[in-house]
């Protein structure tokens, strides 16, 4: 929309999707601002995890408690990133802060700052204890380097904050620690994961998406800590049954159960974006609606 790009801001939620490294990303970019928090609700409803972007500077402000509700409310597995970090005033330790306070949640930085504010260069990887820098003008450039002597200490007191809080998602984690064995990456890997899976971790990532600096290492954590649609257990009613509850198969060559989430007039009628549960939607089929009570036709896709 013309007015997004006037304000900078997001309007209406957008679908759209991007292969990184050897999966398919579906993303659908929600609203921020107060105004359009019925378009949040929308699209919560059918995502399977979710990336809390929060302001370096501004921190967690009215509309990013909104949203968490929101996302607990749905059971959505969420990565908080920090974001702005280039930015004057950019502070992503009291972001982290705020969401301990003000969401109860348990956030874990998993990467810490090189730089902040006009110096901001990369951030040190506290999973790989690597550093990533992002060198040319767009920040496509990675390069993984040693962590700089300046930072070596801090790093290894947020490493061990880090394996400290997710060391209770993995007995073999805690053994290994307590043994002071050396940890494997795969095994912390795996930690962040269930414990983000069960909504019981917020890993915290940081950067400046306006830089593209520490873009690449969110996507990474999209693949590595978010779960994938079989993943995720999803319930339906079963009309057949008295509407009893039922858990749905995700098999395509099941019965059809998907939700329509967004409605909105396209350039060729009525555009429809739905998230399918089970089942597989073809053109030219007719499905049920059980708002209505009523059969529709697929259209065109």
């Amino acid at each position: 929309m013309e007015l997004e790009k006037e304000r900078g801001i997001t309007i209406q939620s957008a679908a759209t999707y991007c292969s990184w490294k050897d999966i398919d990303v579906n993303i659908i970019d929600t609203p921020g601002h107060v105004d359009f928090t019925v378009e949040v609700e929308r699209a919560l409803r059918v995502l399977d995890g979710a990336v809390l972007i929060l302001c370096s500077v501004g921190g967690v402000q009215s509309q990013s408690i909104t949203v968490d509700r929101q996302m607990t409310r749905y059971n959505v597995p969420r990565i908080a990133f920090i974001n702005k970090c280039d930015r004057t005033g950019a502070n992503p330790e009291r972001v982290v802060g705020q969401l301990r306070d003000k969401l109860n949640l348990n956030a874990v930085m998993i990467q810490l700052p090189i730089g902040l504010e006009s110096e901001l260069e990369g951030m040190v990887d506290l999973v790989t204890m690597k550093a990533i820098y992002f060198d040319g003008d767009q920040g496509d450039d990675i390069r993984y380097d040693e962590i700089p002597e300046n930072l070596k200490d801090e790093a290894e007191e947020k490493r061990e904050e880090l394996l400290d809080a997710v060391s209770m998602f993995s007995e073999e984690l805690m053994e290994a620690m307590l043994e002071e064995e050396e940890i494997p990456v795969e095994l912390i890997q795996a930690a962040i994961r269930k414990g983000t899976l069960d909504l019981e971790l917020a890993p915290v990532m940081i950067g400046s998406a306006y830089k593209n600096k520490g873009v690449q290492p969110l996507l990474d954590a999209v693949e590595t800590y978010l779960p994938c649609p079989t993943d995720v257990v999803n319930t339906a009613l079963d009309l057949d049954n008295d509407e009893e509850e039922m858990t749905v198969s995700n098999n395509p060559d099941d019965p059809l159960v998907a939700l329509a989430f967004k409605l909105e007039d396209g350039r060729y009628g009525q555009l429809t974006y739905v998230g399918t549960y089970q089942g597989t939607l073809r053109k030219g089929e007719t499905i049920f609606n059980t708002r209505t009570g009523k059969k529709v036709k697929v259209g065109t896709f």
